[in-house]
């Protein structure tokens, strides 16, 4: 693997962006990260207090969760993000790449009394029984919180916080960015259908169970991920910016305040 991960690094920096297109950024937290080594202990993460439709490939901090002086270090990340990934990446081996946000719509459902996403479309189908649920939000997601958020996502590939957003794992950065996107436009059908006032009808367990296991055949996910590249290209070519020098914190700091 390259010494700088330069594809990985592009590849992050477009779902940053098209993240903040979809708006499903907040003001300058929340945080995206990748694995860069076997055990995940190394990863990519967006550096602290950059917006994330200015994050270029550069930009992007390698973490080693190993290191017990990365939050005493000039260009130490967000504590939060710190944490959940590090423990993430640790502990859930399947979760090369972690994106979490805190989209309006699945943000409003995890802060319903019944969090369950309900098989109402084709869309909404593909997570039937396969969303992990938080139930006991518990502050801040540092040191046990952490912990404890690992345990519940198990195998599947989205997490739904409850009282606070979602985070989406998949092995690879088109895939999580794919569940984060469908997930999300999901929780905006549902929401509009429970805003109508009217009783759901409801797919039967056979046949959200049989469409749920039809959208692990399609993957779409690279197909997609791939467009959305292709527009940034165009549009905002800068995203995979030179790697002839890798920016630090301090830099980023210097050029955000200006």
């Amino acid at each position: 693997m390259e010494e700088n991960f330069k594809q990985e690094r592009v590849n992050l920096a477009a779902a940053f962006r098209w993240a903040a297109r979809l708006n499903m950024h907040e003001a300058v937290a929340n945080h995206f990260s990748l694995a860069v080594s076997d055990d995940g202990s190394q990863f990519l993460l967006n550096p602290i207090g950059m917006h994330f439709s200015q994050i270029c490939a550069s930009d992007l901090l390698v973490i080693d969760s190993k290191n017990a002086e990365t939050m005493s270090q000039p260009n130490a990340p967000d504590a939060t993000a710190w944490a959940i990934h590090g423990a993430m990446h640790r502990n859930n081996l399947h979760a090369r790449c972690i994106l979490h946000v805190h989209p309006k719509y699945a943000t409003i459902l995890a802060c319903l009394e019944d969090k369950v996403m309900k098989p109402i479309d084709q869309n909404t189908m593909r997570f039937y029984e396969k969303v992990s649920i938080d139930y006991d939000y518990d502050g801040m997601g540092v040191g046990d919180e952490a912990e404890r958020l690992c345990t519940i996502l198990g195998d599947n590939s989205v997490l739904l916080m409850g009282n606070h957003g979602v985070l989406t794992a998949a092995d690879s950065v088109a895939q999580a960015f794919d569940y984060l996107y469908h997930f999300e436009k999901s929780c905006e059908t549902l929401i509009g259908a429970y805003r109508t006032g009217k009783k759901l009808h409801l797919a039967s367990h056979e046949v959200a169970t049989k469409t749920a296991q039809q959208w692990e055949k399609y993957d779409a996910s690279d197909l997609h991920f791939n467009a959305l590249k292709a527009i940034l290209d165009k549009e905002e070519p800068d995203y995979k910016n030179s790697f002839n020098k890798i920016k630090t914190f301090s830099a980023i700091r210097k050029k955000t305040v200006k």
